[in-house]
C-alpha cells in the first residue's frame, strides 16, 4: 500500500506500535509492517521525520542506546502520547463507521439509514 494511503493516520500508527514499549526506528517500521500483515510498507524517509516531529510535540520521548558498537535511538510514548493515541482510536472508529455507512448502506445503523 502506498504511503499516501496512510497520510493523516501515520501519527496514530506510530503511537500504536510504540504502546507496548520502546522501539528503535527500524523496529517501528517492522512493527507497522508486521501488524498490517505486510500491507503497510513505510519508508525510513517517512518514519524518522514523523518520529522526530512527535517527539518535538511531546508525544514521544527518545534516548540513545548502545548495541555492541552501534548506537540507536529508542522511542517511547509519553503520557501525552497515550492520550493522543486514545483520541486517534476514537477518531478512527468514527471515521470507519461513517465510511462504512456510505459504502455499505444496508449495514448502516438504523438512525443513519436512508428512508425507503
Amino acid at each position: 500500500m502506498k504511503t499516501d494511503a496512510v497520510r493523516g493516520h501515520l501519527d496514530g500508527l506510530l503511537l500504536a506500535v510504540l504502546e507496548p514499549g520502546p522501539l528503535h526506528g527500524y523496529a517501528v517500521i517492522t512493527a507497522v509492517q508486521d501488524r498490517s500483515g505486510g500491507v503497510l510498507e513505510l519508508r525510513t524517509g517517512t518514519i524518522y521525520p514523523a518520529l522526530n516531529r512527535l517527539e518535538r510535540l511531546g508525544l514521544l520521548h527518545s534516548k540513545w542506546e548502545s548495541v555492541g558498537e552501534r548506537r540507536r535511538r529508542c522511542y517511547e510514548l509519553t503520557d501525552a502520547g497515550q492520550r493522543m493515541l486514545a483520541g486517534e482510536r476514537t477518531a478512527w472508529q468514527e471515521f470507519t463507521t461513517a465510511i462504512g455507512s456510505v459504502l455499505n448502506p444496508d449495514t448502516a445503523p438504523a438512525a443513519t439509514r436512508p428512508a425507503t
